[in-house]
């Protein structure tokens, strides 16, 4: 193809089609440019109605520019970051590494930092392009697989945590405990002060802990179940999960890649898939590190709670428990219940459950498709104990490992996590959701 740049306004975003080095170089300068006339103006938080529409001017073009780069070059780049796909990097360091690289691609770690102190509404929403990247690297059916598989390799935490671990059967991650129990692995959530809300905090020690049980060989069944709350609404009782922390994402403290992706590409995906393993560990046939698991709500399971339920192996619930869904009531998407929710309880009650934020009570017929059983509150340990004998089979693990396949093939969640990294990256930063964040703070502090 021609050079056709002289028939392009100047701050109209490159089209990529002179080859990879050159389209890198035209984009790293118009990047460059666009930064350069956003450093120009106020924060955002200070800027005139007229200054923000030309912010969100030069934002649309660089997104433009990074969104034609990446389509046609997310493979190499990927290939550049990590060495060929010989090296597996989590989000944060490919984002880390790919701000060097091509400057202006990605934010900057110290971009990212100077807006993490910002409330949702002040923040410039560099998190978006964070959005395209990955959108474009889940997208490619050769980074995409990559990508995930690395996401499911165990955390240097974990590896670090794990020969104390097997030797005492238990270890301490602050807000959340793992606890061996003959052959069960017990992980307990006690981020009290929020009801077992989550936010990168919790995120990154649930994910420490699936690992742990994941690791030690001696753990055949793993459970999941909230501690006993302070809170004196709740004093005394154990809850599951009031899903996400709305005060942490108010004051901007729920990161993109960290939460929302990290999320769902690292903890939960390795309850589901289990952990995965390298092509040199001298098997015939690599195989994940999986193993079943258990849900024990005692009281609710609200959000994010209600999504890791979707992929447990066997849900218990007290018989006053219910789940809900208001994701759509708070502006964001439920991670991957818009994928998992309409396989389990069909497509009639996952809508009303993501539309109009319904109630559905374990113990009645809606609440059983969501859980396989409900309890007396006082009996949960005992039908908890009972199904991890169940589960302890060892046939359960191959057979899971298959159901999975074909009920979500690893392709499908790709393509589901490559839309999600770009439509959950533009709710954070719509003004609806922005206004909701504010009436919530408002509403919770008079």
């Amino acid at each position: 193809m021609g050079n056709h740049d002289h028939d392009r306004p100047a701050d109209a975003a490159p089209a990529p089609e002179k080859g990879y080095a050159d389209d890198s170089t035209d984009t790293t300068a118009f990047l460059a440019r666009a930064a350069e006339a956003l450093r120009a103006l106020p924060a955002k938080g200070e800027r005139s109605g007229a200054q923000q529409a030309t912010a969100e001017r030069i934002h649309t073009g660089a997104r433009r520019a990074r969104r034609r780069f990446l389509e046609r070059h997310a493979d190499t780049v990927y290939a550049e970051l990590t060495d060929d796909r010989r090296a597996s990097l989590r989000l944060g360091d490919l984002a880390d590494q790919a701000s060097e690289l091509h400057p202006g691609l990605v934010p900057t770690k110290e971009e990212i930092e100077e807006e993490r102190v910002l409330p949702q509404r002040d923040k410039e929403g560099r998190e978006i392009d964070q959005g395209i990247f990955f959108w474009s690297l889940l997208n490619s059916r050769a980074a995409g697989p990559h990508l995930m598989d690395a996401m499911r390799r165990p955390t240097g935490q974990a590896l670090a945590a794990l020969p104390g671990f097997r030797a005492a059967g238990s270890v301490d991650l602050g807000i959340v405990t793992v606890r061996r129990h003959g052959e069960i692995g017990e992980v307990t959530v006690n981020n009290a002060r929020f009801l077992n809300a989550e936010d990168d905090l919790l995120v990154t020690a649930l994910e420490v802990a699936v690992d742990l049980v994941l690791l030690d060989e001696s753990i055949r069944v793993g459970v999941m179940r909230g501690a006993e709350m302070t809170h004196p609404r709740h004093a005394g009782r154990r809850v599951f999960s009031a899903g996400i922390n709305l005060t942490h994402l108010y004051r901007g403290e729920i990161s993109f890649i960290d939460f929302f992706l990290g999320r769902e590409l690292g903890y939960i995906n390795k309850i589901f898939r289990g952990l995965s393993a390298p092509d040199d560990s001298g098997a015939w046939l690599p195989e994940p590190v999986e193993k079943p698991w258990i849900g024990a709500v005692d009281g609710f399971a609200i959000g994010g709670g209600a999504q890791i339920l979707l992929v447990f192996d066997r849900v218990i619930a007290a018989d006053g428990a219910y789940f809900s869904l208001p994701a759509l009531r708070e502006g964001i998407i439920p991670g991957a219940a818009n994928l998992r929710m309409p396989r389990v309880a069909g497509n009639r009650l996952a809508r009303q459950a993501v539309f109009a934020d319904r109630r559905i009570d374990a113990a009645t017929p809606e609440g059983r498709l969501l859980c396989d059983e409900t309890v007396p509150g006082d009996r949960l340990d005992e039908a908890v104990r009972a199904a991890a004998d169940e589960l302890a089979n060892p046939a359960v693990v191959n057979n899971r490992r298959i159901l999975h396949q074909h009920e979500e093939p690893e392709d499908v969640f790709r393509r589901y996590m490559a839309s999600y990294a770009v439509e959950q990256c533009k709710r954070l930063y719509s003004p609806d959701l922005v206004e909701t964040l504010d009436r919530t703070w408002i509403s919770r502090n008079r």
